[in-house]
């Protein structure tokens, strides 16, 4: 099956399951997760009409954008150091793995160094695994608070990480704890900062997530096939 055929599949059923949850379909975004994938693969996926792509390394990411000269949308998904920070300055759209302030901070004045503003998710590590990055559930608000200080970083939402299930359901009451979290950040009334996105689900659960609230689902394999 081509990518243009997978990515069809993948839209049908981003459809299916917002309409099930009585949702717009329009709603939610679909973020084509590239990491390791070559750039004739990123191609055929725009040409078949996807336009968001996900990049998980800094220097794979930089590498393609610039190898590609067609006008993709890139978000940064991986976990992100400090110190790379300055190179995805001016390239990406969003940033969905901010756990920390530090981060924040470094993201802020490499942005700042540009006249311009970044816009990024909070990482949120719902399930508190050891293995995995993202701010606590406690203190999302209070990393969220000391963000919205910061002049050229502006939150967006919220991203999680939920342990993987054999069965997509698993993950059903992470993707609502993380729905309902964004609903007490939003109730915080932050200036500057918006609740907009939910960035949950990949290739095994994003129907679940969209039902949950997801505005973006990160998918790869189901679109380029396995590595």
């Amino acid at each position: 099956m081509s990518i243009a055929e997978r990515l069809n599949q993948i839209r049908s059923r981003i459809t299916d399951a917002a309409v099930k949850a009585g949702r717009d379909p329009q709603t939610v975004r679909l973020v084509a997760v590239s990491k390791t994938r070559p750039p004739e693969d990123l191609l055929a996926a725009y040409r078949a009409g996807q336009v968001v792509f996900g990049e998980n390394y800094v220097q794979e990411l930089t590498a393609k954008t610039a190898a590609i000269t067609e006008p993709l949308e890139w978000h940064f998904i991986g976990h992100l150091q400090s110190n790379k920070a300055k190179y995805l300055a001016g390239l990406v759209t969003l940033i969905h793995s901010v756990d920390r302030l530090s981060l924040a901070e470094e993201i802020s004045r490499q942005w700042g160094r540009l006249g311009r503003s970044c816009d990024v998710l909070v990482q949120v590590n719902i399930a508190g695994e050891a293995t995995k990055s993202g701010t606590t559930e406690a203190g999302a608000l209070h990393l969220v608070r000391a963000i919205a200080q910061l002049p050229n970083v502006r939150v967006r939402g919220l991203m999680t990480m939920p342990p993987l299930f054999d069965d997509p359901e698993g993950a059903r009451p992470y993707f609502a704890e993380l729905k309902r979290l964004s609903e007490l950040i939003a109730a915080a009334a932050i200036p500057g900062v918006e609740m907009a996105e939910l960035s949950m689900g990949m290739s095994g659960d994003f129907e679940a997530a969209i039902q949950e609230g997801a505005t973006l689902v990160r998918v790869g394999t189901a679109i380029f096939g396995k590595r």
